[in-house]
Formats: C-alpha cells, structure tokens, sequence
C-alpha cells in the first residue's frame, strides 16, 4: 500500500520536473539558436525580442497564475498552462517570419510563468510536509541543469536537426508530462479567495514593453529624438505613474508600493535587476561572438558557455553554505558585483584572435561574479521582512531580477546592432565585394567569409568582434553601479535558521512565484525538518517530555495509531518496515497502558491514547516554532494555525517510520 501511494507521488514529482525543465530551458536553449533564426528571417534588429517576449511574459504573469491556481484550483490552471507552453511552442517550430516567431514566444512565456509559478504550489497539495524539501531540493536541481544544457541541447539541435527543433522537442516531454498530470494528480478541493490585480499586471506589462522597445529602437530604428521614441516615452511615464495608483488601491497589489520604504528590499531589488540585466544579456549575444567571429558550431558554442554556468551555480551553492555557517551575507553582493565589473571588462578585450581557452575563463569570471549575488537577495529580504509581507516581498525581488533580464537583452541588442552598423560601413569602405554579398548572411553561416578576398573577410570579422564586445564596455558601469548599490546593503542578523532555508537555487535562477506568506514559511520549514537534528532524533525525547518511557518505535506507532483513528495491524508494520510480529514489541506497552487496544486484526486507538498523542504533537509544535526567530506565532494566528496542522501531519507520518 505504502509503495503505490510512492509511486504515485513520484510519477506527478516526475511530471512536475518535466514541465518545469521545459520552462527553465526556454530560459536558456534558444541563444544558441538565435544567429541561425536572423540568418533565415533576418531582422537583426528584433533579434532581443525573440528572448525579451518570453522573459517578459513570463514573468508578469507568474503571479497571476499563482493567486488563479489558489482560487480556483491548481490542477485545471496546470493543465492550461501546460497546453498554452506546447501549443504556442508547436506554432514557435511553424513561424514564418521574425514577427509570428516574437508573438509566439510572447504565448509560450506566458504558459511558461504558469509552470514556474504552480509547479512549486503542487507539492503542498501531494506531498507530506516532512518530504517536501526532499522534493523542493530537486526543483532547484532542475534549474540548475537547465541553465548548464539549455545552450549545449540548443547548439545539438542546430547543427544536426533545425533550429525549430529547440521549440519541437518541449512537445513529446511536454504531452508525456501533461498525461500522468492528468492522470495522477489529484484535485485539490479548499480553496483561497484572492482579490486578483489583473489591472496592475496589464499597466505593469504595457509600461515595461514600451522602455523595452525604446531601449530596442532608439538609436538605431529611430532616433533618439524622433517622434515614435518620444510617444513610447511619453505613454511609458505615463502608464508608470498610473501603475503606482492602481496598486496604492490594489487589495492584493503585483508589486506593493509600500515596500520600498524598506531599505534592504530596495537596495536587493536594485541588484537583482542589474544581475538579471548582466546576466540574460551576456547570455543572448555570446553564442552570437562564438560562432560568427571564432566560426564554432553551434554546438560548440554552447560547450564553450559551460565555464559561465560553473561560475554561476558553483558561487550560488557556495555562497548558500557560507552564510549558513557564518550568518553573514553583505559581504558577498559586494565582492560579486566587483567580479562581475572584472569579468565584463575583460570580455570587452576580446576578439577574434583571443584563444577560445582565455573566453573560457572571462566567461567563468563573469559567472562567478554573478553566482556571488544570486543567492542573496532573497535570504536577506527574507530576513528582514515581517511574515505579513514575506511572500510578495520574496516574489517582487525574483520579479525585478527577471525584468532586469529582459531589459539587458533588450539593450544589449540595441547596442550591437547600432555598433554593427557603423562598423560594417567602416570595414567595407574601399573593398570590392561580390554583388549578391549580404554582410547578415555572416550571423548564420560564418562560411560565407570564405567567398570574400582576405582583407575584406578579415575587417568584416572584426566589425563583428568590436560590435559584440562593445556591449560589455557598456554593461560594465551597470555592474559597477550594482557594486555602489551593494555597499548599502544592511547587514541584519539572521534569524536563527529560517531565512538560509528559504532560498534555493530555484529562487535564484528561476521565475517569480506567487507563494503567500504562510507557503514560504512552509516551504522553509519543510527543508529544515529533513536536516534538522532535533527533528530526527525527536521521537527518543518526544515521549519522556510527555512522561511515557516509551521507545522511538513505540511513540511512532501510537501518534500513527493516532492520526487513522483505528488501522490494521499488517497496514501499520509495512508502514514501519516491520512484518507483524517484529512489531508487537512496539505495540505491547501501549496495550498495556490501555492507549489502544486490540481489535483483531485491528488497531484501535483509545481516548487516553489520544491525549497522550496530543501532548506529543504539542512537543513537536513547540520544536517547530523556534525556527521562528522574529515571527511571533501567537501574534499571528495564521502561523500558529500552520504549526498546528504541520505538527499534527508530520508526528507519526510514514516517512519518520522507525524502520
């Protein structure tokens, strides 16, 4: 029985590891991709919004589906949101031009914040409290790998298959994925009332793609005093401030107003924009200098990217493990943004004579600089925020560090193209080149050089290389000015074991959630338990404090006895990893204490079992409560109910089973 309820959980585990591997790769898998996508659609100056229309819509509308899926039911949204991602990742594979391909990704990005934001949701609804960090520890797992393959898979399907194939291939995981959901999850039938601010998330939306396209267009498409820039200004500053109003009046606002004024949440949501900003940007346009001005593969390319994501993820784990032992975290934004600047700086040196070797390690110093920050922002806002606002305050930090992403590609992208123009003017003057020569050809198939005399594939080449490296030379005083801001970071004492639970490498790299307060503390408690000494050895102590000299097994077996009311010997001996006979030692002393009884072949518990099973879930209680370091439980009665239920469903559940 135990073993069918197992493998049940791991097949809706294994499905919500699929789907969301599906949306984390998304993140990731298409730059790779995109110097052959403009080789066949052109449009190089769109070239960002094939990456920005995804991120965008991704991340505006994670708390949407979030707050939907509490209201209305997790499964239904699920299943929407899994068929939007394949539906719209079918028509990403069918695109025809740059245009329906921006659209496309735009539908993709907003199945996609559906999977991020509910998948995460889902475990509390299947999954016991004990095990959930068991679980939790894997979704952070999967992001990690995505950000490593995601331009190695986007490089192999490139080279050997089609650039629609990076699209494609979500289609087979995604409908197996969609199918056991289907099939295995159950609905959940409570549901949580939300007043849902769809009017703050469409100004929000519509005020953040007109900067987008600003950023995209001016200086290039249009000038930087031309009336199409100056309209989008104009209706930018004005959706902006009706933004502000609209969430001053929102009972449950996208992006609370009033948070600001906390100087920690402020000063993290800053550099979680900049690292979003370094970050994605970097990402977009460094396949684009590996295979055009170097003439690797594809494949190659994304192989050569791997130092980048050791950076990043190697310093997040680590950095994780250094405030946990020190308790100290202001240090690290600091020293990240620094490297950061370093590793931008060095990447503007580069060029198409740099050994792929020395790329290699400026792409690792710039990671690392990155994985410095990550990790932080959320533990130290966590750490200061009261547990009313804990998890909007959560969501809104990962929020800015994925708009930052969005505008850095964005940015970036207007800078190469501007400086690409200018130069290829430059490197052409006076040479003569065949009439049917397209210098955009170059971005798809660097080969085409070989058709052109020597010194004009040579200037070529380094028009490219200057253009892409002078984005670094630009993003250098964005990281620099992320380490100003650092330094104003607070430094707050950690609460005693909470706030370096709440963060994974989730939080770090993936898209925001819409977790209400109580699911954050949740879902740090959760971790906690599964490493916590005191919860592991609790079942010696747990009947000594409520004045029964019982053994481990024997306490076990009576809050489990407990929690069914009345269940049959065999069921309760496999659930323990006992047959029934190596159990009745563990049963006898309750029998004899008259705490059950013996109804062959059933266990019935009996009333003064059932306080005695009371007094020993009040103990758990009490050892849950001290990870509160600075929640008060009794002036919050939502935490006192959640201490409550986690108590009465973690004491006696088959995961703390003596066998």
């Amino acid at each position: 029985m135990g073993g069918k309820v197992d493998r049940g959980i791991w097949v809706i585990i294994g499905a919500l590891m699929l789907t969301l591997l599906l949306a984390a790769l998304d993140q990731t898998i298409v730059s790779t991709a995109l110097p052959t996508i403009v080789s066949e659609f052109g449009g190089l100056n769109h070239l960002s919004w094939v990456v920005t229309a995804y991120l965008l819509a991704a991340t505006v509308s994670a708390p949407l589906w979030g707050k939907l899926g509490d209201q209305y039911g997790r499964k239904r949204l699920f299943q929407l949101a899994i068929a939007i991602f394949l539906g719209a990742s079918a028509l990403c594979g069918l695109a025809q031009d740059l245009a329906q391909l921006i659209f496309f990704r735009a539908l993709q990005g907003l199945g996609g914040g559906g999977l991020m934001a509910l998948a995460m949701a889902i475990i509390g609804d299947v999954v016991a409290p004990r095990d959930r960090g068991r679980y939790q520890g894997l979704f952070g797992g999967v992001f990690a790998f995505a950000s490593v393959v995601g331009p190695l898979i986007g490089g192999l399907f490139v080279d050997h298959l089609s650039w629609r194939w990076v699209f494609y291939v979500n289609l087979p995981i995604g409908l197996v994925a969609l199918a056991a959901i289907t099939a295995t999850l159950p609905g959940r039938p409570d549901r949580t009332a939300h007043s849902i601010d769809f009017r703050g998330a469409a100004v929000l939306t519509a005020a953040v793609t007109c900067i987008v396209m600003i950023t995209t267009w001016g200086g290039t498409q249009q000038s930087w005093d031309s009336p199409v820039i100056l309209v989008l200004a104009a209706a930018a500053v004005a959706l902006l401030a009706l933004f502000l109003r609209v969430e001053r009046q929102a009972a449950e606002p996208v992006l609370p107003p009033h948070l600001f004024r906390i100087g920690v949440f402020t000063v993290c949501s800053a550099l979680g924009f900049i690292a979003g900003f370094a970050m994605m940007g970097s990402l977009a346009y460094l396949p684009l200098f590996l295979q055009v001005v170097h003439g690797v593969s594809a494949t190659t390319s994304g192989l050569y990217l791997l130092p980048l994501m050791i950076g990043m993820l190697g310093m997040s784990i680590t950095t994780g493990q250094l405030i946990s032992r020190t308790g100290h975290y202001r240090s690290f934004p600091i020293l990240g943004m620094a490297v950061a600047t370093a590793g931008m700086l060095l990447l503007h040196t580069v060029d198409e004579h740099t050994s792929l070797v020395l790329c290699g390690l400026y792409f690792f110093v710039l990671g690392a600089g990155l994985g410095l920050v990550m990790q932080v922002l959320v533990i130290a806002v966590q750490n200061i925020i009261d547990y009313r606002n804990l998890g909007v305050a959560t969501s809104s930090v990962i929020f800015f560090r994925s708009i930052g992403g969005s505008f850095g590609v964005s940015v970036f992208g207007s800078i190469f193209a501007s400086q690409l123009a200018g130069h290829i003017t430059t490197a052409l003057r006076g040479q003569r080149l065949p009439l049917d020569f397209d210098p955009t050809l170059i971005q798809g198939d660097p080969q085409v050089l070989a058709r052109l005399p020597t010194e004009a594939a040579a200037r070529i080449l380094h028009a490219f290389s200057e253009s892409i490296t002078a984005i670094f030379l630009y993003a250098a005083p964005i990281t620099l000015l992320g380490f100003a801001v650092a330094w104003f970071l607070r430094q707050v004492p950690l609460r005693t074991s909470i706030s370096t639970a709440c963060s994974d490498l989730g939080d770090g790299y993936g898209r925001p959630r819409a977790d209400s307060s109580q699911a954050e503390i949740e879902r740090a408690l959760s971790r906690l338990m599964r490493h916590d000494p005191a919860a592991v050895s609790l079942y010696t102590d747990l009947a000594r404090r409520a004045g029964y000299s019982f053994s481990a097994g024997t306490t076990w077996a009576l809050c489990r006895v407990a929690r069914e009311g009345r269940i049959n010997r065999a069921v309760l001996a496999e659930r323990a990893g006992y047959t029934a006979e190596q159990g009745i030692p563990y049963l006898q002393p309750l029998v004899d204490r008259g705490l059950i009884e013996r109804a062959e072949p059933q266990l019935v518990i009996t009333g003064p079992g059932l306080k005695a099973a009371q007094r020993i879930i009040g103990v758990r209680r009490a050892a849950l409560a001290r990870h509160l370091d600075g929640w008060d439980p009794d002036a919050n009665p939502q935490l006192t109910d959640l201490l409550t239920r986690l108590a009465t469903e973690i004491v006696g559940c088959d995961s703390e089973a003596p066998g």
